[in-house]
């Protein structure tokens, strides 16, 4: 599967990540069941597809408050994602 995934514009041109480098790999050990992995590989990975699914559940089936687990969940994914890079960044 790795040779399915696309490459990292930012890591190939300007040779560091990006703040999502890592991501992908992640969804895929979460998909796999590697549920410690794919959290030690990308931390953000459990807001996201909590977004993620409330999303498509929405879809399917309209929430009444919708729009405050939506901001909610936003925070904590671009807070997740910002401290993540930080924290990449400086070890």
């Amino acid at each position: 599967m790795d040779e399915f995934m696309l490459p990292c514009l930012t890591k190939s041109f300007l040779g560091f990540d990006c703040p999502g480098c890592g991501g992908q790999r992640s969804l895929w050990l979460l998909v796999q069941g590697n549920f410690s992995e794919a959290f030690f590989m990308y931390p953000p990975i459990y807001p996201l597809v909590i977004l993620g699914g409330l999303v498509v559940i929405n879809k399917f089936l309209p929430l009444k408050k919708y729009s405050f687990f939506v901001s909610v969940l936003a925070a904590i994914s671009v807070a997740s994602i910002i401290i993540n890079y930080i924290y990449k960044l400086t070890y």
